[in-house]
């Protein structure tokens, strides 16, 4: 199937590691010009280099912290004087706060608020921002993916409220901006990944396997591509009539 993303340009938040990286890799593939925003990655130039050189598209590592609104607005100036205005966003950008909520600090749970939420928001309203007047000068509507999590529905039992909480939250913003730019004919849906092999996570499954193969019914962790390439599909216009919706992807963890 093609996707029709050939000489589109996308953003991917945390694009140049774990489901991040895939999401990047598989828009490379399907033509895409992609930015891998990043933050700490000292790779991320790297990465992007080697799908440019793989698929002969055009890619920028782009630095800004997305919870910034000053470097958000930044990035977003960097990508369209570098790829093109842009086309589409992947909200991808995330990070776990692991205490328990009773020994969660105040600091620990106003920066995965910050990343996690307020990221989404000012990414998305940047987009939302130069999507719109794109359109006013006859241009294309574009696509808005936010990543959220099957914890959002399910919860957690090791500690990470305030992830889980943000990931929440990513859905009710889903469906609300959903609704507020339905009329411009932008599209805004979720993305709701189960357990995926990342290497944040590697030596906990390598540890105990099985444990962790239990926890879907599907009898086995997700490789990265396998949420990526619903992601991408959410991305392309193959998904034109879809918009507030959230796409299970958990291996039936969520069963939503």
């Amino acid at each position: 199937m093609d996707l029709h993303l050939k000489n589109k340009t996308v953003l991917v938040t945390g694009g140049s590691s774990g489901l991040g990286k895939s999401i990047s890799s598989i828009l490379a593939q399907e033509g895409a010009n992609v930015a891998l925003n990043y933050v700490a990655n000292p790779n991320a130039q790297a990465v992007a280099e080697e799908l440019q050189k793989m698929y002969g598209v055009k890619t920028l590592a782009v630095y800004a912290d997305v919870s910034k609104e000053d470097e958000v607005q930044k990035m977003f100036g960097e990508i369209e004087s570098q790829l093109g205005p842009v086309d589409a966003v992947v909200n991808n950008a995330a990070i776990v706060a692991n205490p328990q909520c009773e020994d969660l600090t105040l600091d620990e749970f106003q920066r995965c608020v910050a990343i996690n939420l307020q990221g989404t928001f000012l990414v998305s309203r940047e987009a939302v921002r130069h999507l719109k007047m794109r359109i006013k000068k006859g241009g294309a509507p574009g696509s808005i993916v936010n990543i959220s999590s099957q914890a959002a529905l399910r919860g957690s039992q090791s500690g990470k409220t305030a992830y889980d909480m943000t990931k929440a939250g990513i859905l009710g913003f889903t469906r609300s901006l959903a609704l507020e730019v339905a009329a411009d004919g932008i599209r805004v849906n979720a993305v709701l990944p189960g357990i995926m092999h990342t290497k944040i996570i590697a030596k906990f499954i390598e540890a105990d396997p099985e444990k962790f193969n239990k926890r879907s019914p599907l009898g086995r962790i997700a490789q990265t591509d396998e949420i990526a390439k619903v992601t991408v599909f959410l991305v392309s216009d193959c998904s034109s009539y879809m918009t507030g919706a959230t796409v299970d992807v958990s291996g039936g963890m969520a069963m939503h």
